[in-house]
């Protein structure tokens, strides 16, 4: 999956992801690929994408998310 974590200020995180873990307003979720398309509101807490080379971890202080077609976009 292609992931972009973007901020006001710049881009956190652009690249490929196996799978990544959101704190969600209503929970944590993650997702894998071939996803199911969504959109979803963040709320502060530790987005986690796993790649083939590990695991990175970013504190957000919430945003939004959307998956669609194996490209997920964060804004945070």
């Amino acid at each position: 999956m292609h992931l972009e974590v973007i901020t006001p200020d710049k881009t956190l995180y652009e690249g490929e992801a196996i799978s990544v873990k959101f704190p969600g307003t209503k929970g944590k979720f993650e997702t894998l690929n071939n996803h199911a398309a969504i959109i979803s509101s963040l709320e502060k807490g530790t987005l986690s994408v796993k790649t083939e080379e590990g695991i990175q971890d970013f504190e957000i202080n919430g945003g939004i998310v959307e998956v669609l077609n194996n490209k997920i976009i964060v804004l945070a």
